[in-house]
């Protein structure tokens, strides 16, 4: 494959062989509604999944739905979600939303990217992995791996994750966003890592810039 390959061409490429590699895209936060999907999305900020997952079926035994939840303490929320960090922000986040779905929304979580913004602890990128994972909405979230990959094979010059995602946007067919975030969320960690993978290690950076010597310095 040549280095020389237009951006066009190796988002094709990376888009034909991740869904090779991952035809299935399993959420990776335990959830079993909009609600505690966004409870977990919240609380995965700094914070792995898998670890998110051992801390939320205690936080739901306490409450699954905004009503309950509105009306636990902070500081018993806090308290199972410690684990996580970040777990006093977080915390008065979960009560202060669950309080706004009450009172503004009929205890639902609204489907719309600039309400789900205006709640606490909400920001774009957890707003849009809602609305993809639980809505169906096309969205592209883009955390630390996607933004990562994004450079390491040159679909986005990197400058900030909100000029990835619009890279990202404008490179894929809208209807492939929702499952493409995962599979690039699934390969970063499986292959390209921040720690195993410089741009010159993984089969997808080897494939797709063969002559490469340098490692890819990466923007945040």
């Amino acid at each position: 494959m040549s280095s020389f390959m237009l951006k066009a061409e190796r988002a094709e490429w990376v888009m034909h062989r991740l869904e090779e590699l991952y035809p299935e895209t399993p959420i990776p936060l335990d959830h079993k509604d909009p609600f505690t999907l966004l409870v977990a999305v919240l609380l995965s900020a700094q914070c792995t999944d898998a670890r998110v997952n051992t801390v939320t079926p205690a936080l739901f035994d306490l409450a699954d739905n905004p009503s309950e939840m509105a009306q636990c303490a902070v500081e018993d929320i806090q308290a199972i979600i410690r684990p996580c960090g970040l777990s006093p922000r977080k915390s008065k986040a979960i009560a202060g939303l669950s309080k706004i779905l009450m009172e503004q929304h009929a205890g639902e979580v609204p489907q719309d990217f600039a309400a789900l913004e205006a709640l606490p602890g909400v920001g774009h990128k957890t707003a849009s992995v809602v609305m993809a994972q639980a809505f169906g909405v096309p969205a592209f979230p883009v955390d630390t791996h996607i933004h990562r990959l994004a450079q390491r094979w040159k679909l986005t010059d990197g400058k900030n994750v909100e000029k990835t995602e619009a890279d990202l946007k404008r490179l894929f067919p809208s209807e492939k966003w929702n499952k493409l975030h995962l599979q690039i969320i699934f390969y970063g960690r499986d292959a390209c890592t921040a720690r195993g993978c410089d741009g010159t290690v993984c089969g997808f950076c080897t494939t797709l810039f063969p002559k490469r010597k340098s490692p890819v310095v990466t923007k945040k």
